[in-house]
């Protein structure tokens, strides 16, 4: 698209086309559209060849429960990707996704309400190493919070990232993930409904991110070990009529896809514009 950046300014003009070979799988085939457990099962498969392929995968969807399936596919016990570790969840949402009170959400228990908590479980997640960001919102209960805390999970609400700021959060996430295999999960509603109003759970009480929030939180995880993303929870048909919410999406697709592609070529040896296109 015209509107997307080919360059990467913040990192010098950085290339991540040239840095690396990329490629647009499509979508993952799913036949059983509305039975819930039998997509996040082909989704894992299909991201397990993936990982087994050695490559780090970006995707984006709609509905957050493909981060779940996802997970299960690239990390873990048997993960080449990861050497066998749990990753590090960076987990930036206006809601936790460990719901673990509701048994289950239309039907599903592997959904986007309990992602973030049956990966940790499953040893998908180390929560120790994992920092869950921007929560806000109005509650349904004084203890909403609680699996996430009882999991393990450092969590930054929405207050007390404003209280410290883009730099201190990021020497905070940095301090927690360490030097292991990252993932990082982006759903949409951690922004603010001003600046991506197409998304599937709005949460309008509190202000969100603003955009330069979280391109200062995303460009501070540069070096990282990211061995995958997503970006989740774009509902076209509620978009404005610019497609602003698509075009955020896709900006902050570039911007997970340049950190990747950066910390590829960084751990390569290579220095910026001399590495010819290779294997991810």
């Amino acid at each position: 698209s015209a509107h997307n950046r080919r360059l990467h300014k913040a990192f010098g003009y950085f290339s991540p086309w040239d840095a690396c070979r990329i490629h647009d799988l499509g979508d993952v085939p799913l036949p059983e559209a509305m039975d819930n457990e039998a997509c996040v099962e082909r989704i894992s498969a299909f991201f397990r060849r993936i990982a087994d392929a050695g490559s780090r995968p970006v995707a984006i969807g709609g509905d957050h429960s493909i981060s779940g399936a996802i997970l299960q596919g690239i990390a873990g016990t048997g993960s080449r990707l990861t050497a066998g570790r749990p990753v590090a969840l960076v987990h930036l949402d206006a809601h936790t996704d460990t719901y673990e009170n509701i048994d289950h959400w239309m039907g599903a228990r592997k959904s986007a309400a309990h992602w973030a908590a049956y990966t940790v479980r499953q040893g998908n997640v180390d929560p120790a190493r994992s920092v869950q960001l921007g929560i806000r919102g109005n509650t349904r209960s004084r203890d909403w919070l609680k699996t996430s805390r009882d999991l393990g999970y450092d969590l930054i609400e929405m207050e007390r990232y404003r209280e410290l700021g883009p730099a201190a959060t990021v020497d905070r996430i940095r301090s927690r993930v360490g030097d292991g295999p990252v993932y990082v999960s982006f759903d949409l509603d951690c922004l603010d409904p001003s600046v991506a109003p197409a998304v599937s759970n709005l949460e309008a009480g509190v202000a969100g991110f603003g955009i330069d929030e979280a391109n200062a939180l995303l460009r501070g995880l540069r070096g990282l070990d990211i061995v995958g993303a997503d970006v989740v929870c774009l509902m076209p048909t509620k978009d404005q009529p610019n497609g602003i919410t698509a075009m955020v999406a896709a900006h902050i697709m570039f911007e997970l896809t340049s950190l990747i592609a950066d910390g590829i070529q960084t751990r390569r040896g290579a220095t910026r514009f001399d590495l010819p296109a290779s294997s991810s």
